[in-house]
């Protein structure tokens, strides 16, 4: 029904040589940007990047491409803000094993049509440190979204990205955004987190950031009935917190409750048990809830990993 709404919204919105022209684009969009992912050297997947943005930016250029789906361009994750007022693309290129890069855009909803749109411009890599960093889409901290969840507050939006950023060859992270539009324009950070009584995370931050092992499966997700952000609570393998490349999850959730504009953290997110969805077979934590040495050490993988919503 969903593909069916979407071919019919672009059809209605999109006249017929163009929806001809946006096809031929998909297709070059979609055998170049899986080189972006396969190209065997580092020249080959820029080479192949390049060419894809100059592809893309062609077909978006058409008048209504704001209503067509590029479905069939899998690298790249496409999402709608849920008061359908802008669409963002984010991608990854591996230039090796230790430095990847995220591009993106932010494409504006126009009454007319016509292209508005916003590069941006991933500066993650010269960054002291992104979690007090607020910029516009020029200082963007990038990531791959899969989520977009919009909340309002005193007449103003607040769209908080969930995004997943595949770090290095050691570790990977999972980024909690806020995305608002100044004068119309994007900008990325916001201190709207309020964590207390946490060792572990600091107070005043603009984004919100979890770094882990890279075999570790690790939730960073939205639960809309209890209308929370929760992820798993991580512990290090080896006993050396301050070495992220050796976090896993241990089986409990922390997360975040929106109250009056802000992001409230909260320790323990449930109150009891955790929901059967989120429940895993194997956890570190022993029968009194205090962590068990003996499950830590080559048990990274303790957790059946679920898919993410959007992922």
């Amino acid at each position: 029904m969903l593909l069916l709404t979407t071919s019919v919204v672009f059809a209605q919105r999109i006249i017929p040589a163009d929806v001809k022209f946006l096809f031929k684009k998909e297709d070059s969009l979609k055998l170049t940007g899986l080189k972006i992912v396969q190209g065997r050297s580092p020249a080959d997947r820029l080479f192949a990047d390049s060419a894809f943005t100059r592809i893309f930016v062609r077909a978006l250029k058409t008048k209504n491409s704001f209503y067509y789906p590029f479905d069939s361009v899998v690298n790249i994750s496409k999402l709608y803000a849920p008061d359908s007022s802008f669409r963002i693309y984010t991608w990854q290129m591996q230039i090796n094993e230790n430095i990847i890069r995220q591009h993106g855009a932010i494409q504006i909803k126009t009454s007319d049509g016509s292209l508005k749109i916003f590069p941006l411009i991933d500066k993650s890599d010269v960054t002291e440190n992104m979690t007090d960093t607020i910029g516009n889409n020029n200082g963007w901290m990038g990531a791959v979204y899969y989520k977009i969840i919009q909340k309002k507050y005193e007449d103003k939006n607040f769209y908080t990205l969930l995004g997943f950023d595949e770090n290095n060859i050691r570790s990977d992270k999972k980024i909690m955004d806020i995305l608002t539009f100044e004068n119309d324009k994007p900008l990325f950070g916001n201190k709207i987190f309020i964590i207390e009584n946490s060792n572990i995370y600091k107070k005043n931050i603009a984004r919100f950031v979890i770094e882990f092992k890279k075999e570790a499966i690790t939730r960073l997700t939205y639960d809309a009935d209890m209308d929370v952000i929760l992820f798993d609570e991580l512990v290090s393998e080896t006993n050396e917190p301050g070495k992220k490349w050796t976090l896993i999850p241990d089986g409990e959730f922390e997360g975040f409750k929106w109250k009056n504009g802000k992001w409230v953290y909260n320790k323990q997110i449930f109150d009891g048990p955790p929901p059967v969805k989120y429940i895993s077979p194997k956890i570190i934590r022993d029968a009194n809830g205090n962590v068990d040495p003996t499950k830590i050490k080559g048990n990274e993988n303790n957790t059946t990993p679920l898919p993410e919503p959007n992922n």
